[in-house]
């Protein structure tokens, strides 16, 4: 158990970084719609942070699940898969979120 708080600060250190890069700012287009361009950013970093946001559930989730396992506990471990379904599912939103951004600031150019 010595190592489960490093684990941790590993997995926070991680998600934080994650979140820096996919928030980064993004060229704007010289032609094309400010309102549109301003949705298409809007989505974009909508979608990055659901996947953040699904990454950090499903990790979660399998950290529940190994736990249940361990100390026997069957509703513990079903919770962390639920859980870990419930982060692919952000993890999914959040891509097509993102493909829809790139769509939009396509399209507008």
């Amino acid at each position: 158990m010595k190592a489960l708080p490093w684990i941790l600060a590993g997995v926070g250190a991680g998600a934080a970084i994650a979140y820096v890069i996919l928030n980064q700012p993004r060229p704007q287009a010289a032609t094309g719609w400010d309102s549109v361009e301003n949705a298409a950013d809007r989505a974009v970093r909508w979608g990055s942070k659901s996947r953040v946001s699904g990454a950090g559930a499903k990790v979660a989730g399998k950290l529940k699940e190994g736990i249940g396992r361990i100390a026997g506990d069957g509703d513990l471990a079903d919770e962390g898969v639920a859980d870990q379904a419930v982060g692919a599912v952000k993890d999914a939103v959040g891509t097509i979120a993102q493909a829809a951004g790139d769509t939009l600031h396509d399209l507008n150019r």
